[in-house]
């Protein structure tokens, strides 16, 4: 375990002079509040390695010699937000394992599933819901977060040659770009939006107005305590509770969970009566989502689109919704301003390009073209507005 700081230098040089660089991440979501980087694996030709980022570290020499390196992730959306936001590291360029087996066509792609198709090997995986934030780390937890990345070169090297047989090189890097860009952004926060948890659409005003009370004082405590939030009380149990609240506009006669210690009871119930407190003036308002019901015509472009689509992927040997999700199309169909800009190149050609000829008998006619202006509507449906039809 690297932990001292002429330790994390020597490693920061054999990063910059390395041919290649694996890296993979382990945080303590799910046993501290807010979650913190507690690892990093590290591989480079002449091995694996654990750096501690508990420890005394500036972890900025790293950071540093990883600049000019494509990094090798496996599933790298977790870990590219992760360092972003707590240390600010974002990568030039990765190559992602896991989207690389999903778009060379293999159905199962986590790690372990990509190892053993790919190089014949299966791991332990015995730790994945660790307290990474524990030291010393024990033997198992050490050798599970070495084997993250101590075969992730040999496996970048087999999927690249399958994506460069298959002419997917290309539709990879896209992906790995557009997922930097998504990944390595400032957060933003919506303050009328963050408290609104599973069950909120149920409430009314005043339930509403409970509602936020009770998750700003359950998120204080998380922060007070260093606990996760649904170990203090879980979202269903907020909006159970300001359901019962705004019925019967008191505190008394709630069921609350009998776990809560008596600074938690008293605290949930004083969040309760503030939001019981709250002016008519002041009282939160559902967000009532405005949508419009498909015309026809947007329905048939779609539906031209999701057969264009589903077939080109069965050529492919692909997942259907690496082309386009269900919602991608529908917003095609409707000719949303942005929706054939937000499709990487590859995504747009094969929307654009009609199956070939034999690959389905209900192909998309080559007549019918599939284009941005296919999705603009033709005519307004005479028999007044089409709800939804189901996509895969």
């Amino acid at each position: 375990m690297i932990s001292t700081t002429a330790e994390l230098r020597e490693l920061a040089s054999q990063v910059r002079d390395s041919e290649w660089v694996a890296l993979d991440t382990e945080a303590d979501s799910l046993h501290a509040y807010p979650e913190k980087l507690c690892l990093l694996q590290v591989g480079v030709p002449g091995g694996e390695f654990l750096v501690d980022p508990l420890a005394d570290l500036h972890l900025e020499p790293l950071w540093e010699a990883m600049e000019g390196h494509r990094i090798i992730f496996h599933a790298a959306d977790y870990d590219l937000r992760l360092l972003f936001r707590g240390h600010h590291f974002k990568p030039r360029s990765i190559f992602d394992t896991m989207l690389a087996a999903r778009i060379v066509g293999e159905a199962r792609f986590g790690l372990n599933d990509a190892l053993n198709t790919h190089l014949g090997i299966t791991l332990e995986k015995g730790s994945q819901k660790a307290n990474w934030g524990r030291r010393p780390l024990t033997p198992a937890m050490v050798d599970y977060a070495l084997n993250d990345v101590r075969h992730l070169f040999p496996l970048q090297q087999s999927l690249q040659r399958k994506l460069e047989s298959l002419g997917r090189i290309e539709w990879h890097e896209q992906i790995c770009e557009r997922l930097i860009r998504d990944c390595c952004q400032p957060e933003r926060v919506d303050d009328d939006a963050i408290w609104r948890t599973k069950g909120h659409d149920k409430l009314d005003a005043l339930g509403l107005a409970v509602l936020r009370e009770l998750w700003h004082w359950r998120e204080k405590d998380a922060l007070r305590t260093g606990r996760p939030p649904f170990f203090i009380l879980k979202h269903e149990q907020l909006a159970e509770l300001s359901a019962t609240a705004s019925e019967t506009r008191s505190t008394r006669g709630l069921n609350l969970p009998h776990f809560l210690t008596s600074k938690r009871r008293a605290g949930v119930l004083e969040a309760i009566q503030r939001g019981l407190e709250v002016p008519e003036n002041r009282l939160p308002r559902p967000i009532r989502v405005q949508s419009r019901r498909m015309t026809r015509s947007e329905l048939d472009v779609s539906d031209r689109l999701a057969k264009v689509r589903d077939l080109n992927a069965r050529e492919l040997g692909i997942d259907p919704t690496l082309i386009a999700s269900k919602a991608t199309l529908y917003a095609l169909g409707r000719n949303d301003p942005e929706a054939w800009s937000d499709l990487m190149p590859w995504q747009r050609r094969l929307l654009e390009k009609p199956p070939a000829a034999g690959s389905s008998p209900a192909r998309v006619p080559e007549s019918t073209p599939v284009s941005p202006s296919a999705c603009a509507p033709e005519t307004d449906d005479p028999d007044g507005q089409m709800p939804l039809c189901g996509l895969d």
